[in-house]
């Protein structure tokens, strides 16, 4: 009778202890960035900024994650099978990505597809049933090109040269130009357009010059954001340059040289988040991104971009956590609380903005996540 006890009480706690460890799941993340082509410039701070925020959180509630990482080499169409592949021969439960707007689009429509939600670390807004699955990271056009109309229209501005990416990212810079223009005394002169391959906007220059606009508003991102800027210097353009939040990288102020000196951008408030109020709650989040990035990857240079990716991560981790008691890691149930969780979330503060989603909308943001920032002397300086 006692070694029946015994026994029964070994398998109870043998038992238990199987139980307990059925528990613990892996959290599958499939990371899709552009670590080569003409988006890399943009890419390598993503996956950057990934790593830091794998050192800020590396476990859910006790559940490990796992992150399978493929560059989509600046392709879209390469996003959209690294997505596929993802999902379905490495079953992930979360996708992140891209680098830029093609690309992530380009996702959204594999995640819609297949049942699994995408946290989109470039602009994107896929609309309707195609965007159910997708919420959108950086601020959006509209939201950021408001600031720099308000700054035009305080300096008296009348004409606006524009010139921008042949893709949705300079579309949706163009359209908020538009909109937030509209019924103003402010006119856009120009409509020029580039492709982030070219080398030369030499033509498209010309004919802004011609236009004699008073301001020149640029929708390009990153590296090949810059040659606007270039070719409008050489050809002796004196008036205010701006472009979006899209160029606040390290490398567009250094291929841009004395040419981007003095341009005025609308960012997230990490890029000068040691000259914010300490009553600013941004501040302490993007202070730790600084910390976070520096010990993940044994440098400094860190970047808005890095910060996108930063704070997809904190996304990702408030959701992971809310949907753990709905379903296990794995499952398509999982995914869809997942998805339920991302567009539901609530005042989650990162480096860029503090998060509010809800099902009808990809984005986000509000006036807390934009601040005007100039170049001064290579470096970015709040615009009071």
């Amino acid at each position: 009778m006692k070694k029946m006890n015994i026994w029964l009480l070994g398998s109870a706690l043998a038992a238990v202890l199987s139980a307990g460890s059925a528990v613990a799941a892996e959290i599958k993340v499939g990371f899709v960035t552009s670590m080569s082509g003409p988006a890399s410039s943009l890419g390598i701070p993503y996956s950057k900024g990934l790593a830091a925020g794998r050192q800020s959180i590396s476990e859910i509630e006790g559940n490990t994650i796992k992150v399978i990482e493929l560059d989509d080499a600046s392709d879209p169409t390469a996003a959209a099978r690294n997505a596929r592949k993802l999902v379905e021969e490495e079953k992930v439960d979360l996708l992140i990505g891209s680098a830029g707007s093609p690309a992530a689009l380009a996702m959204a429509a594999v995640a819609s597809e297949l049942k699994v939600p995408l946290i989109s670390i470039a602009n994107a807004n896929p609309t309707g049933e195609a965007g159910a699955w997708t919420i959108t990271v950086p601020q959006p056009a509209p939201l950021m090109v408001s600031a720099l109309v308000e700054h035009m229209k305080k300096n008296n501005a009348k004409s606006i040269g524009y010139i921008g990416f042949s893709d949705p990212w300079g579309d949706l810079v163009y359209d908020a130009l538009n909109e937030t223009t509209k019924g103003s005394d402010i006119k856009i002169a120009t409509n020029e357009r580039f492709a982030r391959s070219d080398s030369s906007v030499t033509a498209q220059a010309l004919k802004i010059v011609a236009a004699r606009p008073d301001v020149v508003v640029t929708g390009g991102s990153g590296t090949p954001g810059a040659l606007p800027h270039i070719a409008l210097a050489e050809r002796g353009f004196k008036g205010t340059a701006y472009g979006t939040h899209a160029i606040i990288n390290p490398d567009f102020v250094r291929v841009g040289g004395k040419a981007v000196e003095g341009v005025i951008a609308p960012s997230g408030p990490v890029v000068v988040a040691e000259q914010l109020p300490d009553s600013n709650p941004i501040k302490k989040v993007a202070m730790d991104f600084r910390k976070d990035y520096e010990a993940a990857n044994k440098e400094s240079n860190y970047n808005a971009f890095a910060a996108y990716s930063y704070d997809a991560w904190l996304l990702f981790a408030d959701a992971a956590k809310r949907a753990l008691p709905k379903a296990t890691p794995g499952t398509p149930e999982y995914r869809a609380a997942l998805k339920e969780m991302l567009t539901s979330t609530k005042e989650v503060v990162g480096t860029h903005a503090v998060y509010n989603f809800t099902p009808d909308s990809r984005y986000g943001t509000d006036e807390r996540s934009r601040v005007l920032v100039q170049l001064k002397d290579g470096k970015w300086s709040l615009v009071e």
